[in-house]
């Protein structure tokens, strides 16, 4: 691939746009070498008006969202891209999230343009743990640890129990949830099916992953080796989820089924 058309598709510009960085000389290498069109180069050695390129294609980004951000490409503003260079809505393909987290969810948000990982994170069918510090509007019964981990609990307007998920009580009114699924608003709707609000959503972990010291709105790529335990947990989520569709599943008799309010 030439060099003015990978700077086109990590969004640098239209393809005259970037025919004039390079007429400019305002591509170069780490060393200041001018770059021209047929030069060969590593991504990791060019630079644009002396910055690194942005993350190659195929690239994971890890993001800690802030509250009232949005995970689209077109709502109202503010949306997640506001919080990262504008050329990655201008990218081919563009640097998309994987899954959402709604408005009023703050915490780990991957990005990438990696069509079939993206698919492969987001599948129901693979079941990728994603793990949650939930605040509560009351304290817990005791007995939701034992509900949740039954895989019998059932969401109002479906029709198959959700998978079993792990609760563990941090404080009377703050759990930490660990989920396997995905389905809508899930979290919101599971406390609300046993009678009780969330008042604030955080997302801390997906997969081998969690938000570790990233500051709130900061972002950074993922390292090779943190996407090749990310690749691999999807692997090994999809032999679980193999070996589960062959266990025939609990009785749903007697699951809770409440609207959400």
């Amino acid at each position: 691939m030439s060099l003015s058309r990978a700077l086109v598709r990590l969004g640098y510009g239209t393809r005259k746009e970037v025919e004039r960085l390079l007429a400019d000389r305002r591509v170069t290498t780490a060393t200041g070498v001018v770059l021209r069109e047929r030069d060969l180069s590593a991504h990791a050695d060019i630079r644009v008006d002396g910055a690194p390129l942005d993350p190659p294609p195929g690239a994971v980004l890890m993001l800690h969202k802030p509250h009232g951000y949005v995970c689209s490409t077109s709502d109202r503003p503010p949306l997640v891209y506001d919080l990262l260079p504008p050329r990655f809505l201008r990218r081919d393909p563009v640097m998309a999230p994987v899954g959402r987290l709604d408005a009023e969810t703050t915490g780990l948000l991957l990005l990438t343009d990696d069509g079939p990982l993206n698919h492969q994170l987001t599948s129901p069918k693979w079941h990728l743990p994603k793990c949650y510090h939930v605040t509560l509007a009351e304290a817990v019964r005791g007995d939701e640890a034992e509900r949740f981990a039954s895989g019998t609990l059932m969401l109002s307007g479906e029709t198959t129990p959700l998978r079993p998920a792990r609760l563990e009580v941090c404080t009377p009114s703050e759990v930490r949830l660990t989920i396997h699924e995905g389905r809508y608003h899930q979290v919101r709707r599971m406390f609300a099916a046993v009678g009780n609000h969330v008042t604030a959503l955080h997302r801390t972990g997906v997969g081998p992953l969690t938000l570790g010291e990233l500051p709130r709105g900061a972002w950074r790529t993922l390292t090779d080796d943190e996407v090749t335990r990310l690749r691999d947990a999807v692997r090994a989520a999809k032999v679980a989820a193999k070996t589960a569709a062959s266990t025939p599943a609990p009785d749903a008799r007697g699951a809770t089924d409440v609207s959400v309010s």
